[in-house]
């Protein structure tokens, strides 16, 4: 089989990137031949004999929006003239004009724009119209994109029905949930002191951006006045945070520990007893995954893509994400009883057991060759490989 992967990148360090790139190497352990278009490219995958990468530079465009339009241009530009040289062409939701076999959506943005916490609700200025405009037209250009692809994946239970709520076939789509390192994350100790975080208490943790209300962090302050013995971690950029100041004013600086954006969170995990993530929008979110791997109970809720993961065995999924005194009544529950933490925290670590990287890709490529051999595809010569990157102009 012939693959071509249509991605911004592939390799570690970046969501939609790590899920290609763990792709990427199952298709070349199972011996097909890959071609990537990409901007990025793990080394180890371009210097494959069996990865093909067409480099599409979009560094010196100013703007994510104008980048991603360079992008989707040139790589259609492309496949349009090398489509019968690949079997399969696998995309991510509106990244090219191209039509796709699968295209694994991990974000719908017309969802998104509805979102009563979408940016352009919270800032009426310049830069919410902006996101307002990406938005809408990403939406614009995803349904197109969805309706030209034989198959459909959605990272979540959530996103398999934003997909179905603006009309793609429940019959066309397949869920595969994005996956987890489970040796880098895993239930262990960490030392505390040397991570900047206190000692001898109950720990909460909270992870992802707090620039903006998105995420919910100001619902979990709020919880945490009503949670008198339990300390609180976040981890995330500060500049331009409003968040700070909210902890502060509701006389939460001795218990709230904000630690800025960490490279070191598998370490943070195993130092923490609770993960506390009740975003009002997200897709799939990988951290959620992550911390299930690192056996921690999870406090989410049903507006977070992934939350079908969180069993009551594991942990407690909030029916509303702004529910403050729901929120304190699960951390009040954990924050009493050890035991159920770890009780739970086994059982959150089984649940991630079942969705490793690998599990994940082999998921992927099995589903590329289903769709190949049921499709009468013409015999085509194999791209020639090279050692080297081929620049797309």
């Amino acid at each position: 089989m012939k693959l071509c992967i249509i991605t911004h990148k592939v390799k570690k360090g970046d969501g939609q990137g790590r899920v290609n790139y763990e792709i990427a190497k199952e298709v070349v352990r199972r011996g097909h031949h890959l071609t990537l278009l990409a901007t990025e490219v793990a080394e180890e995958l371009h210097q494959s004999s069996k990865v093909n990468w067409i480099s599409i530079s979009v560094k010196n465009f100013p703007t994510e929006f104008i980048r991603n339009f360079i992008f989707a241009n040139k790589s259609a530009g492309w496949l349009r003239n090398n489509r019968s040289a690949v079997d399969l062409v696998k995309v991510n939701g509106a990244i090219t004009t191209a039509a796709s076999d699968v295209n694994a959506v991990h974000f719908v943005h017309s969802s998104w724009l509805r979102s009563p916490v979408h940016i352009s609700r919270i800032r009426r200025d310049l830069y919410g119209f902006y996101q307002w405009l990406y938005t809408a037209l990403n939406a614009r250009w995803e349904k197109q994109a969805f309706q030209k692809a034989k198959v459909v994946v959605a990272v979540s239970q959530k996103v398999a029905q934003e997909l179905v709520d603006i009309g793609v076939p429940r019959s066309h789509i397949r869920v595969i949930v994005n996956g987890v390192d489970l040796q880098e994350f895993s239930p262990g100790v960490a030392d505390r002191q040397k991570l900047g975080l206190p000692e001898n208490v109950t720990l909460a943790l909270f992870a992802g951006d707090i620039r903006t209300p998105r995420k919910n962090l100001d619902t979990v302050l709020h919880g945490l006045v009503k949670v008198p013995d339990l300390h609180l971690a976040v981890v995330g950029g500060i500049e331009g945070s409003p968040f700070p100041q909210l902890a502060a004013s509701l006389g939460l600086n001795e218990r709230v520990h904000f630690l800025g954006y960490r490279r070191d969170i598998p370490q943070i995990m195993r130092a923490a007893d609770i993960f506390v993530f009740p975003s009002r929008y997200e897709a799939c979110t990988l951290v959620l995954l992550e911390a299930l791997a690192s056996g921690l109970p999870v406090i989410t809720a049903t507006a977070t893509g992934g939350a079908e993961l969180v069993t009551p065995e594991c942990g407690v999924v909030l029916a509303d994400s702004d529910d403050t005194n729901a929120l304190a009544s699960a951390l009040l529950s954990l924050v009493s009883d050890r035991a159920i933490r770890q009780q739970m925290g086994k059982a959150a670590r089984s649940i991630a057991e079942q969705h490793g990287w690998t599990t994940m890709a082999q998921t992927y490529v099995n589903l590329f060759e289903e769709l190949s051999k049921n499709e009468e595809y013409r015999s085509h010569t194999h791209l020639s490989p090279s050692k080297g990157p081929i620049a797309v102009s």
